[in-house]
């Protein structure tokens, strides 16, 4: 098991029913966290006018080293770095995957910039909720 703590730096949207959910985990250079917060905005925002129902993004706050694995081990972290986490929750898989090719497609996420973070580190991956409570 891989745990932290983490700070929310930025969250979006109303909520509502949890039907499908994209989490990310990608290292962010610590001297960017502003460029980091400033892009983890704008992707909430193009993200929620495609559909998803509500955005959140966290800053590593308690990371802790791991016994086999961990955050860091799993981010390949370097100096200088932070863990940042962060999830998408969308009402279904089906809007997921419809708004996915719109969201690649916008340019307000498309364009360069300094977005500091590392994406040839960022570990990603789509999750059907198990348990509503």
């Amino acid at each position: 098991m891989i745990y932290a703590g983490f700070e929310v730096i930025n969250e979006d949207g109303p909520g509502g029913r949890l039907g499908y959910l994209d989490g990310v985990v990608v290292p962010a250079k610590s001297e960017k966290k502003d460029a980091y917060v400033a892009f983890s905005k704008q992707a909430a925002k193009v993200f929620i006018e495609n559909g998803a129902t509500r955005v959140v993004d966290a800053w590593g706050d308690d990371v802790p080293d791991g016994k086999q694995t961990d955050y860091k081990r799993a981010t390949h972290l370097q100096d200088g770095e932070q863990v940042a986490y962060g999830w998408i929750e969308w009402p279904s898989k089906e809007v997921r995957d419809s708004a996915w090719a719109k969201v690649m497609e916008d340019e307000r996420l498309s364009g360069g910039g300094d977005r500091g973070m590392d994406g040839k580190r960022m570990m990603f991956g789509g999750f059907a909720p198990l348990l509503e409570v």
